[in-house]
């Protein structure tokens, strides 16, 4: 009599994701977060070509028909910068009680909230209908979707890149200084870019299922301006109320590249540790309510 040996109870399964095979249940909890953690880097990374060609396209088209084309992406922050530079050249005393070095130091320090701020707003505008701008590459294709806020948020820094050239430069012309900590600028940037691409990641995701989240952020956008210290500074208030400031995200992100770039100061190292914070819990969760809704935003869009 010959003995048959059975198979074992338990036999792995495997998923094939993004062309990788993966055995389901390997490498217990800490594997799976470390995967996790990394896989929004692997996955930009392994679409590297297709995240530089749809930027290429998008950029080409922002100034299509248009005669001057890119002069237009100097030209817009330089008008914005002149303006405050006329309207606010004759205060002596910046919004955080800090004594102006120079008659152009108050532009200066609205103009630089003014572009976080500008970063953030177009990125949350723009968010709950990215995914219905490429509807067709979605429902036809394999198209990784969420490659897109990535895409359009990098766009999106292009802009945000030309406004501080035209900010640095001024500062240059108009106040003959420059300050070191302009050299820590890209960690500035890179925590933003972070929290931006996790927020547009989360409001695409939301705008797929409902044109309600273009029209709440079309309305909340305009008066978060307010409520940011764009044209005024939280030293003013008691450290309680600075407290509760910093429960907008904004808040940090806006002192930081004032203290880079205008006062020529280190920010706060809490200020500094709150935003990295904001930044990863935006990014990851962002990313992971993504990935939750990637099967069912082909159907709905």
């Amino acid at each position: 009599m010959t003995a048959v040996k059975e198979a074992p109870d338990e036999a792995p399964v495997l998923h094939v994701v993004d062309g990788e095979l993966v055995v389901a249940g390997q490498g217990g909890a800490l594997a799976g977060l470390a995967a996790f953690l990394i896989e929004p880097g692997r996955a930009a990374w392994r679409h590297r070509d297709l995240i530089a060609a749809i930027l290429r396209r998008e950029l080409n088209e922002r100034f299509k028909g248009s005669m001057a084309g890119w002069v237009w992406a100097v030209v817009a922050p330089l008008l914005s910068l002149a303006t405050y530079t006329v309207a606010f050249s004759g205060v002596v005393t910046l919004p955080n009680q800090v004594e102006t070095a120079s008659r152009f130091d108050y532009a200066l320090f609205i103009f630089g909230g003014l572009i976080a701020y500008s970063f953030f707003s177009e990125m949350a505008f723009r968010g709950p209908s990215l995914l219905h701008e490429y509807a067709h590459f979605i429902k036809q294709t394999m198209f990784p979707a969420e490659m897109l806020p990535i895409i359009s948020t990098l766009r999106a820094t292009v802009y945000v890149l030309i406004g501080l050239v035209v900010m640095l430069a001024a500062q240059i012309v108009l106040t003959g200084t420059i300050h070191w900590t302009l050299s820590l600028l890209p960690l500035w940037l890179i925590p933003f870019l972070a929290f931006l691409i996790g927020m547009t990641w989360f409001l695409s995701a939301l705008g797929a299922f409902t044109r309600d989240a273009a029209y709440l952020m079309m309305t909340l956008a305009p008066i978060l301006m307010f409520a940011t210290p764009v044209f005024w500074s939280i030293d003013g208030f008691s450290p309680n109320v600075r407290l509760l400031m910093y429960l907008n995200p904004l808040t940090g992100f806006i002192e930081i590249i004032r203290h880079l770039t205008v006062l020529g100061t280190l920010p706060r190292l809490p200020v500094v540790a709150w935003t990295l914070l904001v930044s990863l819990v935006s990014f990851y969760f962002g990313f992971w309510f993504f990935r939750r809704q990637r099967d069912r935003i082909a159907d709905v869009i």
